[in-house]
Order: structure tokens, then sequence, then C-alpha cells
């Protein structure tokens, strides 16, 4: 296991963390959101991660030697293509409470009805 990447990972989480909490803006808070699922890619590919390990491709290559965890890589991507359409989703969230109350600051959005 790679230490140096879960502290990065914990950091690029928090900072995300922090600006979603502090946001003002809902695209910004969309960026946020994005910069926090970050830290999940590095987490997930630091898990998977062999030292000296080569790609998972096994055709051709003698039996035992090391390779990094193509199903963690699986994870990885699957994970970006949520992430991709999840941020997609809030932006358009965003443009919609922009064209009906004209702010994208969450505290001056009006109440919801009905």
């Amino acid at each position: 296991m790679n230490f140096l990447a879960f502290g990065v990972a914990g950091w690029i989480f928090l900072i995300g963390v922090y600006g979603a909490i502090v946001s003002k803006n809902l695209i910004h808070l969309a960026l946020c959101l994005t910069v926090t699922q970050s830290a999940t890619y590095i987490l997930l590919l630091s898990i998977g991660y062999k030292r000296h390990g080569t790609a998972p491709i096994f055709k051709g290559v003698k039996l035992g030697t090391t390779s990094v965890d193509p199903i963690v890589q699986s994870l990885t991507l699957t994970d970006v293509v949520v992430s991709v359409t999840v941020v997609g989703l809030i932006l358009e969230l965003a443009l919609n409470a922009y064209d009906k109350a004209g702010t994208v600051d969450p505290d001056k959005l009006p109440e919801l009805k009905g």
C-alpha cells in the first residue's frame, strides 16, 4: 500500500469538502464536488497498485508475473463515468435555477412550492 497516496487523497477530499461548504455559487459547488470525487480515483488506484507491477494484460506473460489489479482500474473508470454524469446533472440544475430565479447563489434562491 502507498500511504502517501492515502494522504494526498485525504487532503484533496478535504479541500473539495471545504470548498463545497463555503461555496456561494452552484457552479463552484459542482466543481468542488468534482474535486472531492477525484480523491476517490487516487484512493482506488492506490489500493490496486503493486510495486514493479505491469499492466494487467496477461497474453504472452510468464505465470507469476506481478501486475496491478484490473478490477480496481475498472471501478475507477466506472467512478469517472458516474462523476461526469452527476456533475452534468448538477450543472443542468444550476442552469435551470438561474433561468427561474436569475441567480446561482443558493442562499438567494426562492423556496420551492408544489
